[in-house]
């Protein structure tokens, strides 16, 4: 087994220049400007895998922080929340084929976080990278070169912590599937791959879509609180499992209280139909929702910053519905919208539906 990174019989491509990001930062230097391309809840699949005899490679993918169950024990041994392989693996490394939750998508940086795993971490990893549209294709590389390209090269890893590596300059290229190695054995709890969707819009400009959608490049760049669920979560796909998934904010005492979440939009539009979903949410649900729009060039607008724009006056919500509001300017462009629940509470997903500007 390779104890350091010139023992490692497989060579990657290490040009590719990145910056470590300290295990604090790590949410705040993506989380407002990227999505987790590949989190299970956006439609990220582990498509293959060399091992997973100890703990499943799906693990990887799952949105939550990694948890500890102490002295739980299954057939194949200790329990883990993550990815653990066999001892003494022969092979360079072991590996797990992902597909992306998104068409595609441009890459700035990742995290691998070894949490609870101490004596069977993974000493170094790296990331890969392909665009295919045949994934039977992809898995057939398994372990090869086949056509992966470096993503971030071999890097060290530890006991128990979040790694993280920020690319120094963000891929031009776009990928549809990634490969995670680690080399050569062990335990991985959570796997992050932090970038930007590609989407494949309709041919039609005047084709309706959901322009917040995070598989069509919306990004939830800020918000007031999220202190039980976060703003991510409102642009995911369908209406989730339960209120875990949604974003929710701590309760308020003050007078006159709101919360909020802006919402950069994956192409600027005219949006026709806004959307308000508080599924899941029946005692925590805001009392009211206000929805405005902003045209700017800024990627992320203060939430006081003159030009928003009403679209939606404030209405009352209900528990666990879809609520459809039409849009009261479906003219004029915007790039951002915010969402602003009055006084605060829950809510599960919100879609802009209209037209992109071109």
């Amino acid at each position: 087994m390779a104890t350091t990174i010139d023992e490692i019989s497989y060579k990657i491509s290490d040009d590719v220049s990145t910056s470590v990001v300290p295990a604090d930062q790590i949410d705040k230097t993506f989380r407002s400007t990227c999505i987790d391309l590949i989190s299970a809840t956006l439609g990220g699949k582990i498509l293959a895998f060399s091992d997973q005899w100890f703990a499943e490679a799906s693990n990887l993918l799952t949105p939550t922080a990694p948890i500890s169950q102490p002295g739980k024990m299954v057939f194949t041994g200790a329990w883990y929340d993550g990815w653990e392989t066999r001892r003494h693996n022969q092979e360079p490394f072991d590996w797990v084929v992902i597909r992306l939750g998104v068409a595609s998508g441009t890459v700035e940086g990742i995290e691998v976080d070894t949490a609870f795993f101490t004596g069977n971490y993974a000493p170094f990893i790296s990331v890969e990278g392909c665009f295919s549209d045949d994934d039977d294709e992809v898995v057939s590389w398994q372990g090869t070169r086949g056509g992966w390209q470096t993503i971030v090269g071999i890097r060290e890893c530890g006991p128990s912590q979040r790694f993280s590596w920020k690319l120094d300059q963000p891929t031009k290229k776009q990928y549809t599937h990634v490969r995670l190695n680690m080399y050569a054995d062990g335990g991985i709890a959570r796997f992050r791959l932090f970038g930007h969707a590609v989407p494949v819009f309709p041919a039609d400009p005047n084709a309706a879509l959901d322009l917040a959608a995070a598989q069509n490049g919306g990004v939830a760049v800020s918000c007031s609180d999220q202190h039980f669920g976060t703003k991510d979560n409102l642009l995911l796909p369908g209406r989730g499992k339960d209120m875990g998934d949604g974003w929710e904010t701590a309760r308020s005492r003050g007078k006159d209280h709101v919360d909020w979440t802006i919402v950069k939009l994956g192409a600027p539009g005219r949006i026709d139909k806004l959307v308000v979903d508080t599924a899941h949410f029946r005692g925590n649900f805001p009392q009211k929702v206000r929805l405005e729009a902003i045209n700017t060039t800024s990627a992320s607008p203060a939430a006081d910053d003159a030009g928003w724009k009403e679209v939606v006056a404030p209405s009352k919500t209900k528990a666990d519905l879809e609520h459809e509001f039409a849009s009261a300017d479906s003219d004029s462009v915007f790039t951002h919208i915010k969402l602003v629940m009055i006084p605060d509470g829950g809510v599960k997903r919100v879609r802009a539906f209209g037209r992109r500007a071109i």
